[in-house]
């Protein structure tokens, strides 16, 4: 015993790790011999492997053809090649690979040590239905039309499937669900190679053991595909790891606070607003460093803010602290290849990051899992393009208010593309035409151009109420003057009277008030030598709340 404590303290930290999981596997396989048939009911441990959807212990893995994965891939030995962006991360070779490759050590000497209590025959399918519990095939076997797995409307239902050959599938075979039944309940364990043939559609945890993994052109898994020894080869697939039994809840990080700019469908903190055709806007739109021209009213539905005021100079403020949060949230998944980002790559709720400039070709989709709230972050640093016809398809509750794109760099929403989420860049913008946009599009840096789009910020009541800023709500006859000003400037109005006065407040373009002050008289003049040089807003309002905005600008 004491021998044996020494080693253990001199192994490494990831040895030590592997060291307790293999005794743990055969603590496992030990208890079996000695417990209960019912035991075997009960639904394996996973550990690390839960996170991955494609892995082999020992071996290379592979894919040819445009694949969607949700969950992480990899080989504790060897190399994962041709692989487009995942919705997970690539571990080839690493601690996380060492440990799943013990963890499915003893996931597999689990299931080997299932005693069955059903031996189907070798041709498994053809309209074929199975009850919970543990199957046994003494051979290869083969799925040919459809299996059904029925859980009788039992939640915790396992079925564990031993293969003791290899194990084909015909070409559009499947497996059904039925009563309750759940992927993350369903284990299938292979003595050999597995074949899935074109068009497969398979559900449940697949383990090939001393043997590889083939899974052919449009193959659809919700599982695993899982080797403990053999290279697994995939080509234009879909594979994504089973929700239920455990798994984590996927909401997302918290969305940040936009303030003001949540009544913006388009905005621009430092550049002009120019459209060019026939746009509907839902939300307001303007700038707070330049002119917004060319809008329709009757086709905006919320305030034109034609020059800067107190409005914009308070969004330009807010969407740089909503910036500032996205650009300092941690990533949970890189996406490695940004010029393919698309491709019908489904991503779930996450903080993801591209490094690089990136295209979005074809359909994204984004796949809340059934929770309204889930949260979905997009980071690009680079230059961003959704390329003509390409869409953002949101799915299983998924609600473009929850979606939100950060571009370090310029963004292109070619013609026709179907856009979700709000959008915060640092670049210039040029959205055009028949683009649709059910979110925001809002840059810290950079004009603003749309031709004939429909853009919709999905705002909320509280940007049509009174709080806000009115700038419909215009007082006649004000003027201030000079304008640029140097120590002074002058208010001249006919309305400002002893009965009648008015109140102004200037503001910096942090939206911090630097001035506020009574009009009373017709012509009034403010001194100005203590504020620096810059652009300034002012609020004037009157008793009846009526309301006049706009800019000026200090120089020295």
């Amino acid at each position: 015993m004491q021998a044996y404590l020494c080693l253990v303290k001199t192994l490494s930290p990831l040895s030590y790790m592997i060291m307790k999981r293999f005794l743990l596997s055969v603590i496992i396989v030990l208890g079996m011999l000695i417990m209960p048939i019912l035991t075997y009911a009960q639904a394996p441990d996973l550990g690390s492997v839960s996170s991955f959807v494609l892995f082999s212990t020992d071996g290379a893995v592979t894919n040819s053809g445009i694949s969607q994965y949700t969950g992480n891939v990899g080989t504790n030995n060897g190399s994962s090649t041709g692989f487009g962006n995942v919705n997970g991360v690539m571990h080839d070779g690493d601690i996380a690979s060492a440990l799943c490759a013990a963890d499915l050590l003893i996931l597999y000497n689990f299931l080997d040590a299932a005693i069955p209590a059903y031996f189907p025959a070798a041709l498994l399918g053809n309209g074929q239905t199975l009850t919970p519990g543990i199957y046994k095939v003494d051979g290869a076997a083969t799925l040919s039309l459809e299996l059904i797995l029925d859980a009788q409307d039992d939640p915790n239902a396992i079925f564990i499937i031993q293969i003791q050959g290899s194990f084909s599938t015909n070409a559009l075979s499947s497996v059904t669900l039925l009563n309750g039944a759940m992927a993350c309940n369903v284990f299938w364990k292979v003595e050999g190679l597995i074949e899935m043939a074109t068009g497969t559609s398979m559900k449940g945890t697949v383990i090939a053991n001393n043997s590889g993994i083939n899974i052919n052109t449009d193959c659809v898994i919700e599982g695993r595909a899982l080797s403990t020894t053999g290279a697994v080869n995939t080509d234009g697939v879909l594979l994504y790891t089973p929700v239920g039994c455990g798994s984590p809840v996927l909401l997302g990080p918290d969305a940040p606070n936009l303030g003001e700019a949540t009544c913006y469908g388009i905005f621009s903190s430092d550049g002009p607003v120019v459209n060019a055709g026939i746009t509907t806007v839902v939300g307001d739109v303007g700038a707070n460093v330049g002119l917004t021209t060319g809008y329709d009213p009757l086709l905006v539905t919320g305030y034109i803010h034609a020059i800067p005021d107190l409005s914009t100079a308070q969004t330009a403020a807010d969407l740089l602290l909503a910036y500032n949060y996205l650009n300092g949230l941690p990533e949970d998944i890189i996406l490695l290849y940004p010029p393919q980002f698309g491709a019908n790559l489904v991503l779930t709720p996450h903080t993801y990051t591209l490094n690089g400039a990136t295209t979005l070709t074809d359909t994204l989709y984004l796949n809340a899992q059934g929770y309204s709230d889930a949260v979905f972050i997009i980071k690009i640093y680079g230059a961003f393009e959704a390329l003509v016809n390409s869409k953002v398809i949101l799915i299983n509750d998924a609600r473009p208010e929850n979606v939100y794109w950060l571009v370090n760099g310029a963004v292109d929403i070619d013609d026709y593309a179907i856009f979700s989420g709000t959008i915060i860049s640092q670049g210039a913008f040029n959205l055009h035409t028949g683009a649709t946009i059910s979110g925001r599009a809002l840059t810290g840096v950079g004009a603003i151009g749309t031709a004939a789009i429909i853009a919709d910020a999905l705002i909320s009541p509280d940007c049509q109420t009174s709080s806000r800023v009115d700038i419909n709500n215009v007082l006649d006859q004000v003027t201030f003057s000079p304008n640029p000003f140097v120590n002074s400037i002058t208010i001249n109005t006919n309305n400002a009277t002893n009965s009648n006065k008015l109140d102004l407040k200037i503001y910096n373009n942090l939206g911090v008030e630097v001035i506020h002050s009574v009009i009373n008289n017709s012509s009034t003049t403010i001194e100005t030598e203590n504020i620096p040089s810059g652009i300034y807003f002012y609020k004037l309002s009157d008793e009846n709340n009526n309301v006049q905005s706009g800019r000026i600008v200090s120089i020295k």
